[in-house]
């Protein structure tokens, strides 16, 4: 078995790159290895990724992402790596910086826009503060399920409405993302405690929310008490009973090593959940053509491969079912999920959506819709959530070259 120290010396002699995407080949074919067999595969990859002068060197800052917690949720980072080297025969190289070494959830985006690192990872709601678009995909129920989110970013309106503001407004060449919807995260002293089934259950509530203000107004509507909490910090605040939950997504709990320390999933699926990937715009620009080309089909394969793995990641490997199988960390946990019925998530929605109770939203909805090229952004994306049944699942979703 691998260990930690075993990872940095092959590092050290491969580079850490290489090292990670043959520790992440090797995890694929499953099975026990040995620090042989890692720098093995580390000394075959390094020698296929360097067999030619690279035109482009890019850094991607992956936040707190490693080799281990891309298991568990699957953003889909090296993957894209693996296959843009792969596809542009080594003409674009990218050196893959995570455990938060360059940037962190709140910073990566900044360090994007600015130029220090040429791509990088984050969920959208911690970039928000620093390119505040990402706002506009954090309206409380906008989406059904991830079926709809999914079929938004493959929808060649996501271009329009979406990925171009972005483009225009931060300088962000928008690339991929997983689809998660953001429930409820309750710690250790609801253990004993009965699930929380109702929307009455959460009020007053002490809970972290992350950068994003119309998640906020989402969960003040709510009648909980948001507290902004940076992510690296959330799991002190948890051990020590400052919050009385957090709000996030079922396999950042898992990825972040949080399960220990949480009791109930309260799954409200209230707001968006995004870890995307992004590029630095003039960076993309800079490309040759067919290197933009490359990119482009780079993430639309890399957003059907998180598509398919995190859906299965969910069932198989944060146990996300009820009850949750045996081997996730869910059960390993003792994690229990709080499924909301269907008039107490109507009853959720009617509390905070824009559809009912549209007031506490006009004046980030007029900021977005501004920026957006003066249209409802709300209606429009309101409206494409549900061109699909809302029943759809997510790994039915037909993948689509948006920008074609």
């Amino acid at each position: 078995m691998i260990t930690r120290k075993d990872f940095i010396k092959v590092a050290a002699t491969f580079g850490l790159t290489s090292t990670i995407l043959g520790l992440s080949n090797m995890f694929q074919r499953g099975g026990v290895f040995a620090t042989e067999a890692l720098a093995s595969k580390a000394l075959e990859i390094q020698n296929s990724r360097y067999k030619k002068r690279a035109k482009f060197n890019l850094k991607f800052g992956a936040a707190g992402f490693n080799e281990e917690n891309l298991k568990i949720e699957r953003q889909g980072a090296l993957f894209f790596i693996s296959d843009i080297e792969e596809r542009t025969d080594g003409e674009i190289r990218i050196e893959f910086i995570g455990d938060n070494r360059i940037c962190g959830q709140l910073n990566c985006v900044k360090k994007c826009r600015e130029g220090s690192v040429d791509l990088y990872a984050s969920s959208t709601q911690n970039a928000s503060p620093n390119a505040i678009y990402f706002n506009v995909l954090d309206f409380a129920y906008l989406w059904p399920g991830r079926a709809a989110q999914y079929y938004f970013f493959y929808h060649p309106k996501s271009e329009p409405l979406f990925r171009k503001p972005l483009r225009e407004q931060h300088g962000l060449q928008f690339l991929w993302t997983h689809c998660e919807l953001r429930n409820i995260m309750l710690g250790l002293k609801y253990k004993d405690k009965p699930n929380v089934m109702t929307v009455e259950g959460l009020k007053n509530m002490k809970l972290r929310v992350t950068g994003t203000r119309l998640g906020r107004i989402a969960m003040k509507l709510l009648g909980t008490n948001p507290i902004p909490v940076a992510w690296e910090e959330t799991k002190t605040f948890l051990k020590a009973g400052i919050i009385d939950g957090a709000e996030t997504w079922s396999s950042a709990v898992g990825y972040s090593k949080l399960t220990p320390f949480i009791a109930q999933d309260v799954r409200c699926e209230f707001f968006s959940g995004n870890e995307h990937a992004a590029m630095n715009l003039r960076k993309f620009e800079e490309l040759d053509p067919d290197l933009q080309n490359a990119v482009m089909e780079s993430a639309y394969l890399t957003q059907n491969h998180v598509q398919m793995a995190n859906e299965a990641a969910l069932l198989s490997t944060v146990g996300i079912s009820e009850p949750p199988l045996p081997g996730t960390l869910y059960h390993k946990y003792s994690v229990r999920n709080c499924y909301w019925n269907k008039s107490e998530l109507d009853k959720a929605e009617q509390m905070s959506s824009p559809v009912y109770n549209p007031d506490p939203w006009a004046k980030w909805r007029e900021k977005l819709n501004k920026m957006a090229g003066d249209v409802d952004i709300f209606q429009e994306l309101h409206a494409i959530a549900r061109e699909i049944p809302a029943h759809t699942k997510a790994i039915d979703v037909d993948p689509r070259r948006w920008w074609k």
